[in-house]
């Protein structure tokens, strides 16, 4: 079965493009699915203009997923001049419907929330209690939750139980590959703990080396970092084929994260991956968009041309 192939609008944010331009940027590209991952892209969350651009991706043979960002209210990424979590919610969930997502992605929120008062539990609770809140209306409108490993907020392992807990009849997994590594996580053994809950994802590589401070992590575009992309679409193609493989390439500075203290049985295949890479030249200028554009460009020609990924090759 062929895997989608597909984009983040967050990998371009640099040309601030709208629904309308990033449509029509992802056709030019030949691509299944455009994950338009921020509420703000829309021109308009009324009807009208979301119907506008639906037809606009239907005659262009694009499918879209929808996003918007944090729904926990105790994050410290949580807008709450958007409304509440739940009132962020629904709105996705209609938007999400209107456009023929079958998913609404989001995420909790941040590395930082682990050692917020409380921890990360009490924000994985309210999150499930958000979601339980919209259960009714989400089934209804026929669009499932896609909650994200995001900037290191959930290990697999948490997220897959928040699912679990929460209902894996209206929420699952937006699995993202470079996120897995700021939880100290190898992504293919993220993978196979979140695969069978992934609904959409978000891909980019991963170059990780050993400092005296700790782990080094620095995004890349596919195929430039330690990942091993051909086993991991292979098990992709094992655990959840129907999902799009959605590219959301963020390269750019370095960032260097502490040795866990008491490092669990996952770690050390993420130690063991960060023994085999390297420095790399930090770019330039990451917010350059004909950067973002050139790393997008050149994941997608790896994807189709090794990795054989996407429909409209």
């Amino acid at each position: 079965m062929k895997v989608r192939l597909g984009f983040d609008n967050y990998a371009v944010r640099a040309f601030r493009w709208k629904a309308p331009e990033l449509v029509d940027y992802a056709a030019s590209l030949k691509i299944d699915l455009l994950l338009l991952s921020d509420l703000d892209v829309h021109e308009s969350l009324s009807d009208a203009p979301l119907r506008e651009t639906k037809a606009r991706a239907d005659a262009k043979g694009l499918m879209i997923h929808v996003g918007t960002g944090s729904i926990c209210s105790t994050s410290m990424m949580f807008d709450p001049s958007r409304g509440t979590a739940q009132e962020q919610l629904r709105t996705t969930i209609r938007v999400a419907k209107a456009l023929g997502s079958p998913v609404a992605r989001c995420f909790l929120g941040r590395g930082e929330d682990r050692t917020s008062p409380g921890g990360i539990g009490i924000h994985i609770h309210n999150t499930i209690q958000t979601f339980k809140a919209v259960r009714s209306y989400a089934i209804d409108s026929g669009v499932r939750i896609a909650l994200e490993n995001h900037a290191g907020d959930l290990r697999a392992a948490e997220l897959a139980a928040l699912i679990e807990e929460a209902g894996r009849d209206f929420v699952g997994a937006t699995m993202d590959s470079g996120n897995a590594t700021w939880t100290l996580e190898d992504p293919l053994e993220s993978l196979d703990t979140l695969g069978p809950h992934a609904l959409t994802t978000g891909m980019r590589d991963s170059m990780i080396w050993e400092s005296p401070g700790g782990p080094v992590i620095q995004w890349v575009a596919i195929g430039e970092g330690l990942v091993d992309w051909k086993a991991y679409v292979r098990r992709f193609g094992e655990l959840c084929p129907a999902t799009p493989f959605v590219l959301e390439i963020i390269s750019g500075g370095p960032r260097t994260f502490a040795a866990p203290e008491n490092p669990g049985p996952g770690f050390a295949r993420f130690a063991a991956m960060a023994r085999r890479g390297r420095p790399l030249q930090v770019p330039e200028r990451p917010d350059n968009p004909d950067f973002q554009r050139s790393e997008l460009e050149r994941s997608l020609m790896y994807c189709r041309d090794v990795l054989g990924l996407g429909h409209n090759r």
